[in-house]
């Protein structure tokens, strides 16, 4: 197991990660992050270099220290070429560290077997979450979507402050951990929103430190008005510029959202989300999904 600390090699990473997309677009987007000096605390290991059969990202090691229970900031994505060398990199203890809450975050279906293999043996029980994941190779060629706003509407990016509504509206938030973990994405990671008249979010994305779109939300009372299509749009092009590539997660029971872009615009995978209850919150809500 190697940490890639090298810039140098950082770059060169990046450079072949983008010719195996979408497969690796939860890695890659973390890359970048890491490229862009980006303060996500972030580091990549690789079983070996430069020739990779796994690629798995996590929180610095000092920063995985802090807090056992932290499910926002323990997070780890990894892509594989070898389901082999994956098995034995996850089940490492110098990579993943089994005793924490945490989540894996992956797009192919071995992460799944392979962690539920591991789960097994340390006779730790895994919660499955499935996402579908759209991805658009060159977001600049679509056409803008702007929705019909009242004259009192500001577009805007969300800022701290709105941090405490996320939280609450968030099916993940709730609680002070998740309301850190949402105000850090606000300070360091593009968002785009809808203001009213009195300066309040309305209708908002964000997007995660390994560079995907999500935390959609619309109050009820701005439902069917377009607003998320429009912000999805922006927010996708936005983030194409910066480099990043153009994807966002989507779960399973939100069919509102899956509507919003063209079929011909949508690659879907299962996104799954893996967290091993030590301690763990109640998470019997979470396959609920706010509508728009």
């Amino acid at each position: 197991m190697l940490i890639l600390s090298c810039s140098s090699k950082l770059r060169l990473l990046e450079g072949t990660l983008w010719r195996g997309l979408p497969d690796i677009l939860l890695v890659s987007g973390t890359v970048i992050t890491i490229n862009w000096g980006k303060p996500a605390a972030q580091e990549v290991l690789v079983d070996s270099w430069p020739k990779f059969k796994v690629i798995l990202t996590q929180m610095c090691r000092k920063v995985k220290l802090l807090n056992d229970s932290d499910l926002y900031t323990n997070t780890y994505t990894v892509y594989y070429r070898d389901l082999g060398a994956s098995r034995a990199l996850l089940a490492s203890a110098c990579a993943v560290n089994w005793g924490q809450t945490f989540r894996i975050l992956g797009l192919q279906d071995g992460v799944y077997e392979v962690c539920k293999d591991i789960a097994k043996a340390k006779g730790i029980k895994l919660e499955v979450l499935r996402y579908f994941t759209y991805f658009h190779p060159d977001p600049s060629s679509t056409p803008e979507i702007w929705s019909v706003l009242d004259p009192a509407m500001k577009l805007s990016s969300l800022d701290v402050s709105h941090a405490d509504l996320l939280n609450e509206t968030w099916v993940f938030g709730g609680n002070e951990k998740s309301r850190k973990y949402l105000a850090n994405l606000i300070c360091h990671f593009p968002s785009v929103c809808l203001l009213d008249a009195a300066w309040h979010p309305v209708s908002w994305i964000t997007s995660y430190p390994f560079g995907a779109m999500g935390l959609f939300y619309t109050l009820p009372q701005h439902w069917q008005c377009g607003y998320m299509g429009m912000l999805n749009n922006l927010l996708i092009k936005r983030l194409h510029t910066l480099g990043y590539p153009s994807y966002g997660c989507v779960a399973v029971e939100n069919y509102p959202m899956q509507r919003l872009d063209s079929p011909d615009f949508w690659v879907f995978f299962f996104y799954r989300l893996l967290l091993p209850p030590i301690p763990c919150p109640d998470f019997s809500h979470l396959l609920y999904c706010h509508p728009i």
